[in-house]
């Protein structure tokens, strides 16, 4: 299940869920009596998603959705009336859309259109007769859907409009005027409302840390909210009446749990302690930020992960994030994977380079249409960075990503093989843009092309970025890990690769899930794979 959305009596909810991580996500309809979900979308080959606010209409009659099953290549705004089953198309003009939420009378929905890159546009509506208004300013930026105002004058927005950073603001439902509420050097990065208006909870991200702010937007006045502990924050909720906030967190120690933020007071209480019994807490390590130059002189910030407690030099991975427009976070990253290595005496270099989100728009860009460029780059200082470092063992570092990751992987050991890598691990990584592109499905192609390349115009340049290029340069040990039902990143892309290294007698594992997509979930894959990766890494980068 991905997503879900509950009616506003409470007696039924709505979901998705794809089919052995297939990605082709149907929406299922759970109510009082059912002994099991009923399907409400049943098309082949269509993707259908629930949005990011309410899916049933304020009166609980209508379910709104976006689905792909008129043309693949286009989302529609479609709203099917709950009783009857009827269905409507109102939004059919194309494009990457996604839908934000109802307004509070039911008359319109908002949704946002992707104009190019991760950049896309605010829109609303109306549900009656599918007129659309454009609300967004008129340059180039992202406008992320937060709540409407519960009166219906405005939207609560998450934007990096004429800014670096995205900041927290009100967007005018009539006329689009943009009234700034919060504008941090940092990224705001989730917003909520109380339904009955007053109190407005958001959370801002700082250098990965999460921090907490709120507001009673009657007063204006800022309200009391503890200095979490290191760590990432999420599905952030607030009660009704603006007295609590309720939040999932997770810190390098704890896994992903519960916590409510009283508002009048600020008291933090966790309501769930999930932790694994088989692990000593006590002896986990907290990571510290550190910082290296790299080529042009960027600082690239860095989550270390150091066992203090073991005689150097001693081994470290390079682990690099997925994305890339995603960021390393002090969490319980991978189910605990990174305290595992650490108990073990291996070391974890998690960085954040370019491309990189929550260190500004132009950051973030640096690696559009460059996968396998500058970033490469980045890559080799840190594997320097580390190797000057005293309690390091230069001879055992290692490599570990998964997607955009274990494209970087690839490359590193590919196009840096001077570097001597004791290891790598890549899961579901791209070995070959042009055939990635090539495989990507029509509803992404337009970001792929902008963001990564277009085949038809630039395969010269992307196959001089790609791995496969190289894959005779590699001579270090290496897993790939792939799900067969992968639909982002192909099998094809790691049978490629695998066939060559192969050939050549270099030693690689290949472990193929045929239950899996871009992605481990179930849990009996997630143990075992990630158990298998565990015992390869130890094997090789351990002294």
């Amino acid at each position: 299940m991905r997503r879900a959305s509950w009616h506003p009596d409470g007696m039924s909810l709505v979901f998705e869920a794809d089919h052995k991580g297939d990605d082709l996500t149907q929406l299922y309809l759970v109510a009082p009596g059912d002994e099991e979900p009923q399907a409400i979308t049943e098309t082949v080959g269509a993707q259908f998603k629930l949005p990011t606010g309410r899916a049933f209409s304020p009166d609980g009659q209508f379910i709104a959705y976006e689905g792909n099953d008129r043309d693949p290549a286009d989302q529609d705004i479609i709203v099917r009336t709950v009783k009857t089953g009827e269905v409507r198309r109102i939004y059919t003009d194309g494009g990457r859309m996604s839908l934000g939420g109802w307004s509070p009378d039911g008359s319109e929905l908002s949704f946002s259109l992707g104009t190019g890159g991760y950049d896309h546009v605010l829109h609303v509506v109306s549900v009656e007769d599918g007129a659309v208004r454009r609300l967004s300013p008129p340059e180039n930026a992202s406008v992320y859907l937060g709540p409407w105002l519960p009166d219906g004058s405005g939207i609560v927005v998450r934007t990096d409009a004429g800014r670096e950073f995205k900041g927290l603001a009100v967007i005018n439902a009539a006329d689009g005027h943009l009234t700034w509420l919060d504008t941090p050097d940092w990224d705001v990065e989730s917003v909520t409302l109380s339904a009955n208006g007053r109190v407005l909870v958001w959370m801002v991200n700082v250098d990965g840390a999460t921090e907490l702010h709120a507001r009673d937007l009657t007063t204006g006045d800022d309200l009391p909210v503890p200095a979490l502990p290191l760590g990432q924050a999420d599905e952030l909720a607030v009660s009704a009446d603006g007295s609590f906030a309720v939040m999932r967190m997770s810190t390098p120690a704890r896994p992903w749990n519960i916590a409510v933020v009283d508002l009048a007071t600020g008291a933090v209480r966790w309501l769930t302690d999930s932790r694994p019994e088989a692990a000593d807490s006590t002896s986990f390590v907290e990571p510290t930020l550190v910082h290296y130059e790299t080529f042009d002189g960027r600082t690239i910030p860095a989550y270390l992960y150091r066992p203090t407690d073991k005689v150097a030099p001693i081994g470290v991975l390079l682990s690099v994030h997925g994305g890339p427009t995603y960021q390393e976070r002090p969490v319980y990253m991978y189910d605990g994977f990174y305290q595992y290595l650490a108990s073990q005496g291996i070391a974890v270099l998690a960085p954040n380079a370019r491309g990189s989100t929550g260190y500004g728009k132009p950051y973030q860009k640096l690696v559009y249409r460059d996968w396998g460029g500058d970033d490469l780059k980045d890559f080799a200082h840190a594997a320097r960075y580390l190797q000057a470092q005293d309690w390091a063992d230069p001879a055992k570092i290692g490599l570990f990503g998964a997607s955009y990751g274990g494209f970087v992987v690839l490359s590193c050991l590919a196009r840096l093989p001077e570097i001597d890598w004791a290891a790598g691990v890549s899961m579901f990584g791209p070995s070959n843009l042009v055939t990635l592109a090539e495989a990507t499905p029509k509803a992404f192609r337009s970001l792929v092309a902008e963001v990564i390349g277009d085949p038809d115009t630039e395969a010269d340049r992307m196959l001089a970025q790609s791995p496969i290029t190289y894959a005779d340069q590699i001579r270090s040990p290496l897993f790939v890990w792939q799900g067969a039902r992968d639909t982002r990143v192909p099998q094809g892309e790691s049978d490629q690769l695998v066939d060559r290294l192969r050939a050549r007698g270099v030693e690689v594992r290949y472990d193929v899930y045929p239950d899996e997509g871009h992605g481990l979930t179930k849990t009996e894959n997630q143990i075992q794979a990630r158990s298998d990766v565990a015992e390869f890494l130890i094997a090789h980068l351990r002294n």
